[in-house]
C-alpha cells in the first residue's frame, strides 16, 4: 500500500516509514494531518513564498528555499533575488492541496511563509513579534510578555492575534497594510521596544543571549524577507506539537505541548480560530515607524558589539 496509494493526484510512498527520531509518528501521520488541515493551513500559505524544513530518514533536517529540479510543473514558482547569497531564489508557492501533499510527500514537516505576498516581495503585509523564554523558564513567563505586547499595541490603536510558535515560545501576529520593507522593520523594533519598557525587568530586546540576563526576548527581526512558521505547521521536535492559534484570554490555561500533530484536529471539531481571531489589515501608525527608524538594527548592532567585544578581550 505505501507504494502505490495516490491522494488528489499525488503519488505518495514509504507512508509507513517513521517521520524523524522522537517523532512517535509517522509519514502517513504527517500526511493524514496536512490532508485533513488543508482547509486551515493553506490561507496563511497562498501566494507567499514558502520555505519548508524537511528530514530525510537518517539525516539531520535541513531548510529548503530554492525548489529541486524535480519539483512537478504543476507547482507555482516565483524567483525572487536574496541579497545575502547573491543570487535568484526558485520559491514555491503552496496554493492548493496537491502541492500541499507533494511536499507531504517530501517529508517537508515545517512550513514557513514569508512576511511579504508573491505580488510585492518589497511590501511586507505582516508583522510578527517572536517571544522566546530564558532557557529552562516556564511558558508562564512568555505568556506574561505577550501581555506586554498585547499592551503596546493597544496603545498605538492597533491589535494582533496569538499562537504558539510549536517550541517554546509565542508568535504576536498583527496583519498589516502594505508597506515599505524598512517601515515594518522599524515598527516592530518600535514595538518590541515599548514593551520591553512597560516591564524591563520580565522582558528585553538584547540580541545578544548573555546580555538577556534571564528575561524573554522580544525577538524584533523577523521582518522584510524573513519568514514565520504558518498557523498550524508541525514542528520537528519530539510529539511533533504544532504552532496552534489561541485567544489571549487563553494563554493563561495552556503549554505548547498541548498541541500536537495528533491532539490539534481534534481540539478545532470544524472551526478555524486563527481565521477567526485575525483581524483585519491595519495601517502602520506613524509615531510607531518614526521611533523604530532611530532603533538600531538588532543583527547589525550585536555583529559591531561582538567585534568591539573580541577586541576588548584580545587587548
Amino acid at each position: 500500500m505505501s507504494a502505490g496509494e495516490e491522494r488528489h493526484g499525488v503519488a505518495l510512498t514509504n507512508l509507513d516509514q517513521p517521520l524523524f527520531d522522537g517523532a512517535d509518528a509517522s509519514k502517513r501521520d504527517l500526511v493524514d494531518y496536512l490532508d485533513a488541515m488543508a482547509d486551515r493551513i493553506l490561507p496563511d500559505l497562498r501566494d507567499r513564498p514558502l520555505s519548508v524544513l524537511r528530514v530525510r530518514p537518517g539525516q539531520e533536517p535541513f531548510m529548503q528555499k530554492n525548489v529541486p529540479k524535480y519539483t512537478p510543473d504543476w507547482v507555482r514558482t516565483m524567483r525572487v533575488w536574496a541579497e545575502s547569497s547573491r543570487r535568484e531564489v526558485s520559491y514555491a508557492l503552496c496554493d492548493d492541496r496537491r502541492t500541499l501533499l507533494w511536499f507531504a510527500n517530501q517529508r517537508a514537516v515545517e512550513y514557513h511563509p514569508a512576511l511579504v505576498p508573491a505580488a510585492d516581495a518589497h511590501r511586507p503585509t505582516r508583522l510578527v513579534l517572536d517571544l522566546d523564554p530564558p532557557e529552562g523558564e516556564p511558558f508562564a513567563l512568555v505568556v506574561r510578555a505577550a501581555h506586554l505586547v498585547r499592551r503596546a499595541l493597544a496603545d498605538d490603536g492597533l491589535t494582533g492575534a496569538v499562537k504558539t510558535s510549536g517550541a517554546k515560545g509565542v508568535h504576536v501576529f498583527v496583519p498589516i497594510e502594505a508597506a515599505p520593507v524598512e517601515d515594518v522593520a522599524a515598527a516592530t523594533r518600535a514595538l518590541a521596544a515599548r514593551a520591553e519598557r512597560i516591564d524591563p525587568a520580565l522582558a528585553t530586546t538584547a540580541f545578544i543571549r548573555e546580555d538577556r540576563a534571564g528575561k524573554v526576548f522580544l525577538d524584533s527581526t523577523r521582518a522584510g524577507g524573513a519568514t514565520v512558521v504558518a498557523a498550524y505547521s508541525p514542528r520537528i521536535r519530539p510529539g511533533v506539537p504544532v504552532s496552534f492559534p489561541l485567544g489571549w484570554e487563553d494563554l493563561d490555561n495552556v503549554t505548547p505541548a498541548d498541541f500536537t500533530l495528533r491532539t490539534a484536529p481534534g481540539l478545532l471539531g470544524d472551526g478555524d480560530p486563527w481565521a477567526a481571531r485575525l483581524p483585519g489589515p491595519q495601517a502602520l501608525p506613524a509615531d510607531l515607524v518614526e521611533e523604530g527608524h532611530t532603533i538600531p538594527i538588532a543583527r547589525v548592532q550585536a555583529m559591531h558589539e561582538g567585534k568591539r567585544r573580541a577586541r576588548a578581550r584580545r587587548t
